[in-house]
């Protein structure tokens, strides 16, 4: 297996109290997807910082391509691709002088750069607008020419820092086909994301973060299995009564079910036979649901039984960038039974 990202025992502390990484470790496969997942303040942009050379870790080693981030920054750089949350593009310039500018910036000859900014405009769909100013592009115009201005300079890896964020559905699956294509010519692809269902789509492995530590890893499929075969959703009259129910419902299931708000999930391997006996067991208490479901575990329920946290869109309101810039998503503790 060849790595194109390792890291060992990363750390970094900000001021004298805020651990973002607390011996980080994970390896990224040459030419893959990989999601790196976590609740806001976690680490994922401490991350992705640390190992574009924006940032430099208290300890710990991190390599892009074999190459040393801290003692070689000027090679990696000249590897590497960003797209952070927000699109870093000049409004006052039209797209393709955003594209030029990029280049320029990177020492590329003009030949060889007008033919790039070309093809880039044409693979994001930019061609018509390339003459007008950023400025009148939409969000998901601005956010595909941000990911093309990352990879002007043929980076054989690219950080996307969630790169959807605040995108309309068909804007996002636009996106979503595109890192599937760069995937398949290539390219290692960082990806850390706000929305599960991002994660599970496009990253053939996964790595969860909490607390600045790493709490679980393997591919999608790997962790939800891990949830048991059958989520079994329960819905109740009132929060107390849920409560109620989760407390009863721990008699059939050896994982603890998790209580959010007025509802109740209970994480099963024989889904019809618990169905039977959990509602039995309910009536005797004198407890009935108002909704019921049976459904496959997602990633969702798993960075709910990792993290204990359901992940909510907020304004992300620190203004420390390194400890609270992993996502405009504030990740709520909800009860659980």
């Amino acid at each position: 297996m060849t790595l194109a990202i390792q890291l060992e025992d990363l750390r970094k502390t900000f001021g004298h109290t805020v651990r973002a990484l607390d011996g980080v470790s994970f390896g990224v496969e040459t030419g893959a997807i990989f999601g790196l997942l976590g609740p806001n303040g976690a680490g994922k942009t401490t991350v992705v910082r640390i190992l574009t050379t924006v940032l430099a870790a208290d300890g710990g080693r991190a390599e892009v391509l074999g190459h040393n981030v801290k003692t070689e920054p000027d090679v990696v750089r000249t590897l590497i691709g960003l797209a952070g949350q927000f699109a870093a593009v000049d409004e006052s310039l039209t797209g393709a002088e955003n594209l030029w500018m990029v280049g320029r910036l990177n020492h590329m000859a003009k030949a060889p750069l007008k033919s790039r900014v070309s093809s880039l405009l044409e693979q994001f769909g930019l061609t018509d607008a390339a003459d007008r100013p950023t400025k009148t592009y939409s969000g998901g115009m601005r956010r595909r020419l941000d990911v093309a201005a990352s990879l002007v300079g043929h980076p054989k890896v690219l950080f996307l820092d969630e790169p959807t964020t605040g995108l309309d559905p068909a804007s996002r699956a636009d996106v979503w086909a595109m890192i599937e294509g760069l995937a398949a010519e290539g390219t290692t692809v960082l990806l850390t994301t706000q929305y599960l269902e991002e994660a599970d789509r496009l990253a053939e492995q996964l790595v969860v973060i909490d607390h600045g530590k790493v709490i679980a890893e393997g591919t999608p499929a790997n962790l939800k299995a891990s949830m048991g075969a059958t989520v079994l959703d329960l819905g109740l009259a009132d929060e107390a009564t849920a409560l109620r129910a989760g407390e009863v419902l721990s008699m059939v299931t050896d994982k603890p079910p998790v209580v959010l708000g007025k509802t109740v999930e209970v994480n099963v391997n024989d889904g019809p036979r618990i169905v039977t006996e959990a509602l039995r067991i309910l009536e005797t208490e004198g407890i009935a649901p108002t909704t019921l479901a049976l459904r496959e575990p997602s990633l969702d329920d798993v960075f709910l039984a990792l993290t204990g946290h359901r992940a909510e869109m907020e304004p992300d309101a620190d203004p420390q960038g390194d400890q609270g810039a992993d996502g405009r998503r504030r990740a709520t503790k909800r009860g659980r039974s």
